[in-house]
Order: C-alpha cells, then sequence, then structure tokens
C-alpha cells in the first residue's frame, strides 16, 4: 500500500468538511491509503466525521514535550486525543519559518512515537544546495539528526520534499527523484516508507508514484480538493 497523504497547510474553514465528505464517499481506491492533515482547528471535527471510514486524520506539527507552559502549542498527546493518528515533522517550512533543528525535529517525533501516533519526518534540500551537488549529503545529515530513537517501519514514515520544488510547480526528473529516495532507504533501513512530497499533482502523479522507491506522496495544494486529492491517489499503480 502505498500512503497518499494531504497537508493543508494553514488552509481550511469550517466549511471545507465538505471536501472530507467527497473523500470518504469516494469508493476505496486499491493500492492507497489516504491520509489528511488539517489545520489544527479542524482537526477534532474532521477525526469525528471520519471515522469509520477509509480516510486517516493526521497533524501537521507538535511540541516536543507531552504538556507544559508552551503558549500557543500542542503536544501529540493532545493531537492523538483529538483524533490525529499520524503527525509530520520536520516539514521545510518549519525549519525554515520557525528556524528548527534536526535536533528539535527528533524531539518532536520522539514525542510523536511516545504519544502513539505514527511520525511523517520531513527531510529534502534547498535549491543552492542542489546545485552545488550537495542533496545527497544534506539527505544523509537530516535523516541522521532528525531520526528518533526507537523509530520502526511502522511508526515511522519518511517523506523526501525537495525545498525548491514546494508550491513553484517544479519538481526534480524521476531519475533525480529514484537517487534520493534510493539513498534514503538504504540510510534509515528496509521497510520503511518513503513519500515524495513536492509539487505533485496529478499531472505528475502517476510517473512518481510508480517509482519502486517511492512508497507514496506528500501533496500540498493540490490535497485542498477532493477531485484533485483522489486523481493523484488513483495514480498508484
Amino acid at each position: 500500500m502505498k500512503l497518499i497523504a494531504g497537508n493543508w497547510k494553514m488552509n481550511g474553514l469550517k466549511s471545507a468538511m465538505a471536501e472530507l465528505d467527497a473523500l470518504i464517499a469516494a469508493p476505496p481506491i486499491p493500492g492507497a491509503e489516504l491520509l489528511i492533515c488539517p489545520p489544527a482547528t479542524l482537526l477534532a471535527a474532521f477525526a469525528a466525521r471520519a471515522a469509520g471510514s477509509l480516510i486517516a486524520i493526521g497533524a501537521q506539527d507538535c511540541h516536543a514535550s507531552a504538556a507544559g507552559a508552551h503558549t500557543g502549542d500542542l503536544s501529540a498527546p493532545m493531537l492523538a486525543d483529538a483524533g490525529a493518528t499520524h503527525i509530520i515533522v520536520g516539514h521545510s517550512e518549519r525549519r525554515t519559518d520557525h528556524r528548527e533543528s534536526d535536533a528539535i525535529v527528533r524531539a518532536k517525533a520522539e514525542a510523536v512515537l511516545a504519544s502513539g501516533c505514527v511520525a511523517i519526518l520531513c527531510i529534502g534540500e534547498t535549491l543552492a544546495e542542489r546545485e552545488a551537488g550537495e542533496t545527497l549529503a544534506t539527505l544523509s545529515r537530516q535523516l541522521s539528526g532528525s531520526m528518533p530513537a526507537g523509530a520502526t517501519p511502522d511508526r515511522l514514515v519518511i517523506a523526501y520534499e525537495p525545498v525548491w520544488a514546494i508550491g513553484t510547480g517544479l519538481t526534480p526528473t524521476l531519475a533525480q527523484v529514484e537517487e534520493a529516495h534510493d539513498a534514503i532507504r538504504a540510510q534509515a533501513g528496509a521497510g520503511y516508507h518513503v513519500l515524495y512530497g513536492g509539487s505533485v499533482k496529478p499531472d505528475n502523479a502517476a510517473g512518481l508514484l510508480a517509482l519502486p522507491s517511492v512508497g507514496g506522496a506528500l501533496v500540498g495544494g493540490a490535497s485542498l480538493k477532493a477531485a484533485d486529492f483522489l486523481a493523484i491517489a488513483r495514480a498508484v499503480p
């Protein structure tokens, strides 16, 4: 099974429930597991609505502590209590906008595992790193620094997201994607799902998902519309 995960980022109001309803009503897609990570304001409502369906609901980030004086933050146990089954950590927008280091990401990933949720750990290179020929070294460094202790393939998913491709409409060549995924799988160990993220759309999903090393997709903007998200999922070979 390939995991097709939608990261809604800072998008979605209550009216977006209609998109979730469309996903729930859609026929099962052979070979694909579907996950939607809405903003925290919608998490509990989405989880309640999706209960008993084939759509899993996840969160986009968490604090490394289980509780405490951290105004505005949400812990992994809180998100699990609200219905999350997966939690994304280390997304490039968190690493850049919030200055999150590998050590911070690792602590968050360990908190996710402790909560009983599955962690989706994001890693990826910038355009400057790609052009300097440092892609594989960057991925290796991030993976070494961010991978949580005690991780197992059933509790951790790795997402390769080339920073320069996120939201730009650009994507690496299939050969570049395969090279990155093969390197990640070789370092992480056998059995780990490695998702591709970075401007995944209905028109490029088939080629990406056909690669043996690609275990699914982490979809951004195209996950906001059920029709587009389902088209991506249906591209699973």
